[in-house]
């Protein structure tokens, strides 16, 4: 028994500071084999990043360089805003702004441009890590009503509360809700209708990780507001869009402490250039949007989401038990991240896991935090990853599980 101690002992110690377990991800693989399945910031599909470096070898200034009053970068602007508009299927009463500040900066902007008053009420649909975050910094600035999905006898977010009309205030301003919980691994395939005397009020849409992965009903969801960071799916960290319902801007409607920065009606006045946009990162949603109209547009990277999250939920429910996966309702599943523990979180299989993912180039499926790692691994599957990386990972799930099962 002490022999076997002290084996565990010196493994643990020669494992403890594997790259694979401090999150790297530079395996000692050929750049290309790479699969980056981290949950944000992440990779681009191959062809955005290789237009985005052609960009480098033009003559001329790179949107790096350029004023973003010049006629040059005016152009990659409105391309960008058209090709949004196209693949996206976006009605013309509804603005697009380019702002700073990430997600969080969404998360105080809203209450500041849709409440005028600090006593206005504003209600939230709270189902996973981000949409209480969001919940949080909005109670700084307006009066906030919860609808808690949080599961009371595990108190663990697995599921999606039902929005009924007792638990909606009538005169709230808006109604929250985050479209694909990237922690929780739940997501809204669709998106749900208020109940029929609650519709006059805006749903507002944290949809930050699955925004272009699936068509939106803008009118019919009566969406008033939703925002996305570009960091999953569109672009580069640095940069979030807002879409926003054009009855929601007004000088009268923010409150009078929102800043100019984050202020919705003054950014729309402006075009989007009331202060320095992030110019390079515009260009290069730009260029994502047109790689998405190539490949048939919104609805047919819906059908690749599809298949590319079914072949690891195929893996995880055919195992056995040797994987587990955290959301039982199949209708809810993320397709966008993928959380999973290996029998029933085993500390040292799972670190043997990433151990030989990351030395075969997969990596990114466990991220450190200020938090801890957190009690599953995570396979986000974002634009950036194809069906093929995708299957691959699937392959090595299956023989893993085989091996040590």
């Amino acid at each position: 028994m002490e022999a076997e101690i002290k084996m565990n002992i010196n493994t643990l110690e020669s494992t403890s500071t594997h790259p694979a377990l401090l999150g790297s991800l530079s395996p000692s693989v050929a750049p290309e084999k790479v699969i980056n399945f981290s949950p944000g910031p992440t990779s681009l599909p191959k062809a955005v990043e290789k237009q985005i470096a052609a960009s480098f070898n033009n003559s001329g200034f790179t949107s790096l360089a350029l004023s973003h009053r010049a006629p040059e970068f005016l152009k990659i602007l409105n391309h960008t805003l058209a090709t949004i508009r196209k693949v996206m299927e976006i009605p013309d009463n509804y603005e697009l702004l380019f702002t700073h500040g990430g997600g969080h900066g969404q998360f105080a902007a809203l209450p500041l441009n849709l409440c005028h008053h600090h006593s206005d009420t504003a209600t939230y649909v709270v189902n996973g890590t981000w949409s209480a975050r969001g919940r949080d910094e909005a109670q700084k600035y307006c009066n906030v009503e919860t609808i808690d999905g949080k599961d009371k006898r595990t108190g663990n977010y697995t599921n999606f509360p039902v929005l009924s009309e007792a638990d909606i205030d009538p005169q709230s301003k808006y109604v929250y809700l985050c479209s694909n919980e990237t922690v929780n691994g739940i997501e809204l395939h669709r998106l749900p209708k208020l109940p029929e005397s609650r519709r006059h009020i805006p749903l507002v849409v944290d949809a930050s990780s699955d925004f272009t992965t699936k068509p939106i009903d803008w009118q019919g969801d009566g969406v008033g507001v939703l925002f996305a960071c570009a960091s999953k799916n569109i672009g580069h960290p640095g940069l979030t869009l807002v879409v926003i319902r054009k009855d929601l801007l007004g000088k009268d409607k923010a409150s009078p402490l929102c800043p100019g920065v984050f202020n919705y009606t003054i950014n729309s006045e402006a075009g989007n250039l009331w202060n320095t946009p992030a110019t390079f990162n515009i260009e290069v949603v730009g260029f994502l949007m047109d790689w998405l109209e190539r490949q048939g547009g919104v609805v047919a990277n819906e059908r690749r989401c599809i298949a590319k999250s079914q072949v690891l939920y195929n893996v995880i429910d055919n195992s056995n038990g040797f994987y587990g996966t955290p959301v039982s309702n199949k209708v809810l599943r993320s397709r966008m991240n993928l959380p999973f523990n290996i029998k029933g979180g085993d500390q040292q299989l799972t670190d043997k896991f990433l151990i030989k993912c990351w030395e075969r180039g997969m990596v990114g499926l466990r991220t450190l935090t200020p938090f801890g790692v957190g009690d599953y691994l995570r396979a986000s599957l974002y634009n950036g990853v194809t069906e093929e990386q995708a299957t691959s990972l699937a392959d090595f799930m299956r023989c893993f599980a085989n091996e040590n099962g």
